[in-house]
């Protein structure tokens, strides 16, 4: 059996995933702003937040109705990649959480970026599962109540990105990768994904820059393992399996 986690470990779990979902969460005021003003009523953008409760596929959609039939290739491709994505992360987060029933229901519907990063990011298992729940739960909560607010505000608040929200999550990402970097090899890999994103943004829909640079990296740890085969970064105390 796996030892219980120490209460200040614990805590320390626990804060890193209320930094993560207030950050993360905060930018749901941008969606609920924007989904008004492309059109939908606030109960569709409350829905919207509820039932898909996927950032990139829920700017994606909202982008097609303001953009009219034009955009719609490129937001329904951006959409799948995105839910790709999220299906990529269940694989990682399934062996780690273990839940069966309606427990995996609701994992499933809480893997996002912000619950697998915060979970896998632990070195022990007990800690990556109260930092996917944590963290997942957190992200739902404030993300809906961000969005009823953005949809409420609407054009009173003014572009939503005038407040910085559109950087707060990417701030916690990178303060939540910062300390994982304990190599040269690491940090080059983090650099040169961080520049194919930076290059792709300005002329890719939403979540390609992102797919793009996860793929660089996956790359670029592929090759490095070929050429040489270091410990993995950390084993699950009890899981028999490193991550």
């Amino acid at each position: 059996m796996t030892a219980a986690l120490a209460p200040g470990r614990r805590r320390a779990v626990l804060r890193q995933s209320l930094s993560v979902a207030v950050a993360t969460g905060a930018y749901g005021i941008s969606f609920g702003a924007l989904s008004v003003a492309a059109g939908l009523t606030i109960l569709q953008t409350q829905a919207l937040s509820l039932l898909l409760f996927s950032g990139g596929s829920q700017f994606a959609f909202v982008g097609v109705l303001a953009a009219g039939p034009a955009g719609a290739p490129a937001a329904i491709a951006t959409s799948t990649l995105l839910g790709v994505r999220n299906g990529l992360y269940g694989l990682q987060v399934s062996r780690l959480l273990g839940v069966r029933g309606a427990r995996r229901v609701a994992a499933a519907h809480l893997t996002i970026d912000e619950s697998t990063a915060v979970g896998v990011a632990q070195p022990e298992a007990p800690a990556g599962r109260i930092g996917f729940w944590a963290t997942g739960i957190g992200v739902f909560v404030l993300w809906n109540l961000a969005t009823l607010v953005g949809a409420l505000a609407g054009d009173a608040m003014g572009d939503p990105r005038t407040y910085g929200l559109d950087a707060a999550a990417a701030a916690a990402f990178c303060a939540l990768l910062w300390p994982r970097l304990r190599s040269a090899d690491a940090f080059a890999i983090a650099a040169a994904s961080a520049v194919v994103a930076v290059l792709l943004a300005p002329h890719a829909p939403a979540g390609v820059p992102v797919l793009v640079a996860a793929t660089t990296a996956l790359a670029a740890g592929l090759w490095r393992r070929a050429h040489r085969d270091p410990p993995p970064p950390h084993h699950w105390d009890g899981e028999g399996e490193p991550t």
